[in-house]
């Protein structure tokens, strides 16, 4: 009644080894196996890899490396599975034991159930930031990010640089980019100083190179993906940060070179560099992604003292949307990214006291806000996503904490910008 199996013979052990080579366990003590679905699996794969040892000699040890393949993406997936049910769990049930401690009876067995629900809502989004943390370790992508010499785009590549990724920084001006290197190399190297194993391994991998380009002229824009092929083979991801502002008055106070530049460089450059790094990513085997900042007056309101500014913010959502039906059948996935209301140059150019005690309330730094986007748009996927730092919640706590807000930046009086 049991399966039938192949045994070695007595004379190829002693062949093998000898009479002096002793059992593992002794002779009438019975093996003990591990139990559970998991390690009935891995037995079964073993046993797989076992009995095919004479084709695996033939092939190069293949077999047992496509085991070992299977069985570590196996136990990742179930590590990771196993963490989503556990905190789902536990959090519903923190909930509902936290309801029955504050007053709860048999009469309000609804509520709890309620409670539970919530409790299911925030252990599926605390699991799903779980498997989104793991899975940003993986790397490293092929970044490029115009206008990234200072400001957000200078903290993005930083935060991608510490998830181990290789970064191509640009700007019109070539001593900033040299210099922004080596500050950002200066970087690495204080990580890797203080960095723990894993994260020095991580660390180990980025790479940061640069170039300059004005994005407003097609020939500097094919020379940038021209360099970041050279340097780096692809291209995963490609964000447009450049943008201007020329501070904030009247459209009629505006003279001709600035809006030249403003609509050159925020839609224009936007449009060149687009249509550049599409046409390279769509031959790529994994395709790749590319990222448009959204910006005040995006959605169609109205942008008093930066008309210009917003409605170049206008035109690439409408871009957005056209590149959206033009690429639905391509390999190459088209977002937007929106940081909100970040303490930049191109912020606080020409704002007003009345401004700068509002962005006490609502603002917030380019290194808080960049380490929200980066993980987010190293893992997106197929195309027309919104990576957004400034969401509702966000909003509402800020609004909340307004009153310990108050300062935070800006003095009062004097509207002095205070960086801790």
């Amino acid at each position: 009644c049991h399966r039938p199996s192949l045994l070695r013979c007595r004379a190829f052990k002693q062949e093998a080894g000898g009479d002096d080579e002793k059992p593992s366990s002794p002779p009438n003590e019975p093996r003990k196996r591990r139990k559970g679905p998991l390690y009935t699996l891995k037995a079964a794969m073993q046993g797989l890899a076992g009995s095919r040892s004479a084709a695996a000699e033939v092939y190069g040890g293949q077999y047992e490396l496509a085991v070992e393949k299977a069985e570590e993406i196996f136990f990742s997936v179930a590590t990771q599975v196993g963490r989503y049910v556990i905190t789902m769990m536990s959090s519903g049930v923190v909930l509902a034991v936290g309801f029955q401690l504050s007053g709860g009876d048999s009469q309000t067995d609804a509520l709890i159930w309620y409670s539970w629900l919530g409790g299911v809502i925030i252990g599926t989004m605390l699991g799903a930031n779980s498997v989104l943390e793991e899975h940003c370790k993986a790397g490293p992508r092929n970044v490029v990010i115009t206008g990234s010499t200072r400001g957000l785009g200078k903290a993005l590549a930083r935060e991608f640089l510490l998830s181990g990724d290789h970064v191509v920084i640009a700007s019109r001006s070539p001593d900033s980019v040299l210099q922004t290197i080596n500050e950002l190399e200066e970087n690495i190297q204080e990580g890797l100083s203080v960095a723990k194993k894993k994260q020095r391994e991580t660390l180990l991998q980025a790479k940061v190179v640069g170039t300059s380009c004005d994005v407003c002229k097609p020939e500097d824009v094919k020379k940038l993906v021209n360099f970041a092929v050279g340097e780096l083979g692809s291209i995963d991801i490609w964000i447009n940060n450049a943008g201007t502002n020329k501070g904030f008055r009247p459209l009629v106070n505006f003279s001709d070179e600035d809006i030249t530049q403003i609509v050159s460089t925020n839609l224009v450059g936007s449009l060149l560099c687009t249509r550049e790094a599409m046409d390279v990513m769509q031959y790529q085997e994994k395709g790749g992604h590319v990222f448009n900042m959204d910006g005040a007056g995006s959605g169609g309101s109205s942008t008093p003292l930066t008309a210009v500014y917003g409605s170049t913010k206008c035109g690439l959502r409408q871009f957005q949307a056209s590149l959206m039906k033009e690429s639905r059948r391509s390999k190459v996935g088209v977002h937007t990214a929106s940081p909100g209301m970040v303490l930049t140059d191109l912020l606080l150019s020409g704002s007003s006291l009345q401004n700068k005690q509002m962005f006490n309330i609502i603002c917030e730094l380019p290194e808080t806000v960049a380490r929200t986007l980066v993980p987010r748009m190293r893992v997106v996927k197929g195309s027309g996503k919104a990576v957004n730092y400034l969401t509702p919640p966000r909003i509402l706590l800020a609004l909340v904490t307004a009153w310990v807000r108050r300062g935070r930046w800006f003095d009062e009086e004097v509207a002095c910008f205070f960086l801790l």
